[in-house]
């Protein structure tokens, strides 16, 4: 079993907040994560989708009421929306007696409905986490023997990951993806025809990593804008798919303003595109958006924790970045994604990092060493590039470790 970085994080959070909600994708490891986090601290589990638990929790005053010092967990608990109003009352209640913090474990399969749910009712009592899928630093930890290129290939999802061979892999993800949307989007309340929105998503892995073109999509799906915004917007409250906002502070230049499109998951990009193998992979289109994506996914979860926000740079006159980390409003670093072995950088990249005054400039590319390109530029693999990140808590990025 592979102990997800996310755990120390949730331990970490119920020490400090009264309550905390962890997202993430169906199938990613959250209740494998919030069956150790719950176990870790003697707590109660109840699953929503059973319908015997989701009977006891209904009545949620009657419910907590037997377990007052316990930790409790709900997992799908979107499931039951009206046990937040009352959560209110009894986390204030609980706080009174002296059960200041870890209260409530709560796990979602989708971000805007179950955030908007718990923000509303118990905004200052609740704490936010993301779990993703698998990540490169992760795997190097627990399976050292699955490499870059496969996690690459199989995407984050551990049945997927961890599979025997290719073709079970390529069939658990096709199963996932069948299971969205016949199942959980209805469940989710989206009327939207299954093979439908299957077209859309399938069209977004074919456009992986370019610029949102609604009525490009529109004309090629037979509908209009309005239906292409509410389908993206669906597969993005799902976790599925991954709007990228461009950098958007006014530098005097004329910025583009439309937002770069991604499958979160290169695992199930490839299974949207039927590339079973490396080799099919190599061979498409979409090789260099499935690597990038790929790239701005760990980096992005690995960023998090440290409160660091992603965008894309790019001007009409085409100075270009593809992922910024900024904190406070202020752009830090800049990195650039080769899938090269020798990488080099555009003139686009420099003009941008000036513009935007960006000390820190990465690219990250598929080779095995980091080295400088530049006295203020390093390329570097990925998997030493979020060390590097990871080893920033608590300072400005590039400061030393102590």
């Amino acid at each position: 079993m592979i102990k997800r970085k996310l755990h120390n994080r949730v331990l970490k959070l119920l020490q400090h907040n009264a309550a905390v909600v962890i997202t993430g994708p169906r199938q990613v490891g959250k209740t494998t994560l919030a069956l150790q986090v719950t176990d870790e601290l003697d707590g109660i589990y109840r699953d929503l989708e059973n319908s015997k638990d989701l009977d006891q929790v209904r009545d949620i005053a009657l419910f907590t009421g037997h377990y007052t010092d316990k930790l409790i967990t709900l997992d799908e608990v979107q499931r039951a929306p009206e046990i937040f109003a009352p959560l209110r009352g009894i986390i204030d209640k609980r706080r009174r007696a002296g059960h200041r913090t870890g209260q409530f474990l709560f796990l979602g399969s989708a971000s805007l409905d179950l955030l908007n749910q718990t923000s509303e009712s118990l905004a200052g009592r609740i704490a936010y986490a993301e779990l993703a899928g698998l990540s490169v630093v992760e795997i190097e930890t627990a399976s050292p023997e699955i490499s870059e290129t496969e996690l690459w290939l199989k995407g984050g999802f551990p049945e997927s990951l961890l599979s025997a061979d290719e073709s079970i892999s390529l069939q658990w993800r096709l199963d996932l993806i069948r299971s969205y949307l016949e199942r959980d989007v209805p469940q989710f309340g989206f009327r939207v025809p299954a093979e439908t929105l299957r077209r859309f998503w399938t069209m977004l892995a074919h456009y992986q990593s370019g610029l949102l073109n609604s009525a490009s999509l529109a004309k090629s799906l037979g509908t209009n804008g309005h239906s292409i915004t509410r389908y993206l917007d669906i597969l993005v409250d799902l976790l599925l798919v991954r709007r990228l906002q461009p950098w958007h502070a006014n530098v005097g230049k004329r910025l583009v303003k439309s937002p770069k499109i991604y499958v979160r998951d290169s695992g199930l990009l490839h299974a949207l595109l039927d590339l079973s193998s490396l080799d099919d992979l190599l061979g498409h289109p979409v090789v260099g958006g499935s690597w990038e994506g790929f790239v701005i996914e760990n980096i992005i979860a690995e960023s998090a924790p440290l409160n660091y926000q992603p965008y894309f740079y790019r001007t009409q006159s085409g100075a270009e970045i593809d992922l910024i980390l900024a904190k406070g409003g202020k752009p830090e670093i800049a990195i650039e994604i080769k899938r090269s072995s020798a990488p080099k950088l555009g003139k686009g990249f420099y003009i941008a990092c000036d513009d935007l005054n960006i000390k820190h400039r990465y690219i990250i590319y598929s080779g095995d060493e980091a080295y400088p390109l530049r006295s203020n530029i390093w390329a570097s693999p990925l998997k030493e590039f979020m060390k590097t990140l990871t080893a920033q808590t608590g300072m400005s990025f590039g400061d030393k470790p102590k």
